[in-house]
């Protein structure tokens, strides 16, 4: 298997893994405050715990672990308005939201990088809003969860265009390690001033703790290392398109589980092929790119 084949299997795995996050957010009962909290805590912990028994070095520059700490930061306010915006509205309207990531990332990607604006990207992220708008018909009622939800896709959309820096300079496992650290001490200063409480925090009970594991080790410790090791070989922005595909796993979740009586119009359903078609023609556009550079360097 070649390794960019290999890459679209990990990114793959990782989304569909990303997909049960709201639908845990959901089930976990504390405020979206602590439910970020406790999930990078519980990530670290795991992370230091596996580098420590694999005896993987925790040694990188100090220049890499401000960078991993700022994409730590961005990753944690991501997280926080995601969740703020599944308990503000729910499930479907917060991942409907976040598939304005690709439409973010066509933009902001080329302004961070200072490279050229792509047509065929910005063209891709208007197929995005449009496949959006036709899934879902937005309800003044939710304005709150949607304002919330589209602050979250633009810290999705800014944290793996920095994050691709930094790749190269240390392994995925260490990398994740000190992001989710960085994450973890940036919410822990934030969070008093987020909740206007230092006592910010509230003592997860019954089932809250189990969700909170499988959220750590299953959709953040084992999601970012197929992420991180896929963004090695693709672009951000073909990372955040993929990404598009969470809603769609996410939201046809929350109709079994939570009743989340959406009718399943045939605007979702044409909504749900654009989505589809995106994601679907920039993989062959990244992967037909691939092997003409192959063909080059045969020649």
């Amino acid at each position: 298997m070649s390794s960019f084949r290999l890459a679209f299997w990990q990114l793959h795995l990782a989304v569909f893994l990303a997909g049960f996050t709201a639908i845990l957010g959901r089930l976990i009962v504390i405020d979206e405050s602590a439910l970020v909290w406790y999930r990078l805590i519980i990530s670290v912990g795991i992370l230091f715990v596996y580098l420590l028994f694999v005896k993987d070095s925790l040694l990188i520059s100090p220049k890499n672990i401000i960078s991993c700490f700022g994409v730590g930061a961005l990753i944690g306010l991501h997280w926080l308005f995601f969740y703020a915006s599944i308990k503000a509205g729910n499930v479907s309207i917060a991942l409907v939201c976040f598939s304005a990531t690709g439409s973010f990332t066509a933009i902001l990607e080329p302004v961070i990088t200072r490279r050229k604006f792509d047509l065929r990207e910005i063209l891709m992220g208007l197929m995005v809003l449009v496949g959006i708008g036709l899934i879902f018909q937005f309800d003044t009622r939710y304005r709150e969860s949607i304002i919330l939800g589209l602050t979250a896709a633009l810290f999705s959309a800014i944290f793996p265009v920095y994050t691709k820096r930094i790749l190269s300079k240390t392994s995925v496992t260490t990398l994740s390690f000190y992001v989710l650290l960085g994450g973890l001490i940036f919410l822990s200063l934030f969070l008093p001033l987020y909740t206007g409480n230092i006592s910010f925090l509230k003592w997860p009970a019954g089932n809250d703790w189990l969700w909170l594991v499988i959220l750590a080790l299953f959709c953040t410790v084992i999601a970012f290392q197929f992420s991180f090791n896929a963004l090695k070989k693709l672009s951000p922005f073909t990372i955040n398109l993929t990404f598009n595909l969470e809603p769609l796993y996410g939201m046809l979740l929350a109709f079994i589980l939570f009743h989340e009586h959406k009718e399943l119009s045939v605007s979702f359903y044409v909504g749900t092929a654009i989505l589809l078609i995106s994601v679907g023609v920039e993989t062959y556009m990244v992967r037909r790119k691939e092997n003409a550079k192959k063909d080059v360097v045969g020649c």
